[in-house]
C-alpha cells in the first residue's frame, strides 16, 4: 500500500443504553484492526481485506439503532499521510507483540509437559488446537498488516518454531504412548 494510501474512516454513534450493542461494534473494529482516531471515530486502510469488517461494523450499529458515516480519505499532505500509517503500523506492531507473547506460552506449556512426561491423547490434542489457534490469528494479523510491521517477519519465525515444537512433541507422545502399550 502506498505512503499516500486512501482510508476509510468510520464515525460511528450508538445509543448508550443498551451497552451491549456497543461493545459488539467496538469488538468487530477491533476484530478487524481499526486504528481508534477519538471517540467513535474509527480508520482503516480502503483495501479488501477491512471490506467485509466494516459492513458487519455499519450493519451492527445500523441494528442498535445508531448512526455510522463512512468517508472516503486521505491525508491532507505527506505528514497526515503517514502519521496515519505510522499509527496503524504501531497498532500492528503491538497485536505483533501481543502473538509474539502467546508464541512463548505455548513453546512454555509444550516445554513443561516434555519436562514432566505428559504425554496423554488429551494433552497432545490440547497441543495441536493451540498451534491451529495460532496459525489462525498469524493469518489474520499478516491479513490486515497491509504496511508490513517490522515484528511480522519475527512472528512468521517464531509461529515455524511453534509448529517444529510441536511436532517434536506429537513424535514423542505418541511414542510413550506406544510403548505404555
Amino acid at each position: 500500500m502506498e505512503p499516500g494510501a486512501r482510508w476509510l474512516v468510520l464515525v460511528i454513534r450508538i445509543p448508550a443504553e443498551p451497552s451491549r450493542h456497543r461493545v459488539a461494534v467496538w469488538r468487530e473494529l477491533r476484530r478487524i484492526g481499526a486504528l481508534s482516531l477519538g471517540q467513535g471515530v474509527w480508520a482503516v486502510p480502503d483495501v479488501p481485506v477491512f471490506v467485509e469488517g466494516v459492513s458487519r461494523a455499519l450493519e451492527l450499529t445500523e441494528k442498535s439503532g445508531g448512526v455510522a458515516v463512512c468517508l472516503d480519505a486521505s491525508g491532507r499532505g505527506p505528514e497526515d499521510a503517514a502519521r496515519l500509517r505510522d499509527m496503524f503500523t504501531a497498532a500492528r506492531s503491538a497485536d505483533w507483540a501481543a502473538f509474539l507473547t502467546d508464541c512463548g506460552k505455548f513453546e512454555a506449556e509444550i516445554a513443561r509437559r516434555l519436562r514432566i512426561a505428559e504425554f496423554a491423547l488429551a494433552e497432545l490434542d490440547s497441543g495441536e488446537r493451540s498451534l491451529e489457534r495460532l496459525r489462525r490469528r498469524h493469518r489474520d494479523l499478516a491479513a490486515r498488516d497491509v504496511f508490513g510491521a517490522p515484528e511480522s517477519a519475527e512472528a512468521a519465525a517464531r509461529l515455524g518454531t511453534c509448529a517444529a515444537v510441536c511436532e517434536d512433541y506429537a513424535k514423542r507422545a505418541l511414542a510413550a504412548l506406544h510403548e505404555s502399550r
